[in-house]
């Protein structure tokens, strides 16, 4: 029988690599690393002081249902977890708690679509890629029903460990026909694609980050387009192609790779499928520049797939290709930093990667 790993309780930090003894530990004569702990289920992805804004789907959802009766909001027991619990107060007559019961509330969600609403459904990602995926499939997609599957936990962004990471989400839903996928990356791509899908006709899978969430892309003179990526900052040595908030971890390596003097683009593409290929052709065709795909995924069946997939079709050669990417493996449960960092999906371990790649 294969032993199993023991994994801390919930919010305890998983160890450092300073904490794991000689072999792994910090170098002698250097100080000790500052210990990283968050709450390891509920955790807010913004460093010390960064600018937040509160609930931003919730918020959006309301402004968005106020002038249209038809929106309805629909969960599995996660109401608060996914931030529409804020929906539930201001419309308490148009907000459906379902329980814990995920292909119900699927169907039950297509059956609402099929007679004119517009449910707004939310789950944590886990549960709606792995548990209800041929409820979504036979009972919304196919049959082209309005349908907004807006999911709290994308990724690694819980120290909960495997059960709650859904690190393969996006793989799992690339190969669902008709099926929009949206990966926001902070609370203004959030307020602003939440008007967006509820304004497109046909399901949606929208990845979703709850909370307290960073406030980024406003500095960039950015909008939120469904289906467009848009280059937020230009740059001559690498290109980087992101979604979610690795456009926020990108947006941070880039600045901090300046003290190289490494001059790093960052193309965000939120709109996952259909992607904007049109966009990252031409960003890829510039000559001289690596591209770096950077996604808070498995490096298996994401975005840096669907990205490679495009260059090789268009015979688009760029002067080298690299993914910033979780790995193919279940993932260690702990505080969020740690594993951040440990997993190379952090600014400063991304920022290294870049460099030693260039």
């Amino acid at each position: 029988m294969k032993r199993m790993k023991k994994l801390p309780p919930p919010g305890a930090q998983a160890p450092t690599p300073g904490e794991q003894g000689a072999e792994g530990g910090q170098p002698p004569g250097q100080p000790p690393k500052k210990r990283l702990t968050t709450s390891a289920m509920i955790a807010s992805l913004a460093s010390e002081g960064q600018r937040t804004k509160p609930a931003p789907f919730g918020h959006a959802l309301v402004r968005a249902a106020k002038g249209r009766p038809e929106i309805v909001g629909m969960t599995a027991d996660l109401g608060k977890y996914t931030d529409l619990h804020i929906f539930g107060r201001e419309f308490p007559d148009r907000y459906y708690q379902m329980g814990m019961a995920e292909q119900n509330l699927m169907l039950a969600a297509g059956g609402m679509a099929h007679e004119g609403f517009v449910p707004f459904v939310t789950t944590y990602a886990v549960f709606a890629s792995r548990r209800t995926y041929d409820f979504i499939s036979q009972g919304i997609v196919e049959e082209g029903l309005n349908v907004k599957i807006c999911c709290a936990l994308p990724g690694l962004t819980t120290g909960y460990g495997p059960s709650h990471q859904a690190t393969e989400d996006v793989a799992i839903f690339r190969g669902m026909p008709d099926l929009t996928i949206v990966d926001p990356c902070d609370a203004l791509d959030i307020e602003q694609a939440t008007p967006a899908i509820a304004a497109h006709d046909g399901p949606v899978y929208m990845r979703l980050l709850r909370g307290n969430v960073p406030l980024v892309l406003d500095e960039y003179d950015y909008s939120f387009e469904l289906g467009k990526a848009k280059l937020v900052r230009d740059g001559a040595d690498a290109l980087v192609v992101s979604s979610g908030f690795m456009t926020m971890r990108a947006l941070e390596a880039a600045k901090l790779l300046e003290a190289d003097r490494v001059d790093v683009a960052v193309l965000h593409s939120p709109t996952i499928k259909p992607l904007d290929e049109e966009a990252i052709l031409r960003e890829a065709r510039r000559a001289g520049r690596m591209v770096v795909v950077a996604e808070n995924h498995s490096v298996i069946g994401g975005l840096g797939e669907a990205v490679a997939g495009t260059l090789l079709r268009a015979g688009v050669a760029p002067a080298g290709f690299r993914q910033v990417a979780l790995p193919d493996a279940f993932l260690d449960a702990g505080a969020l930093p740690t594993l951040h960092d440990r997993y190379g999906i952090s600014a400063e371990a991304m920022a290294r990667s870049i460099k030693g790649w260039l």
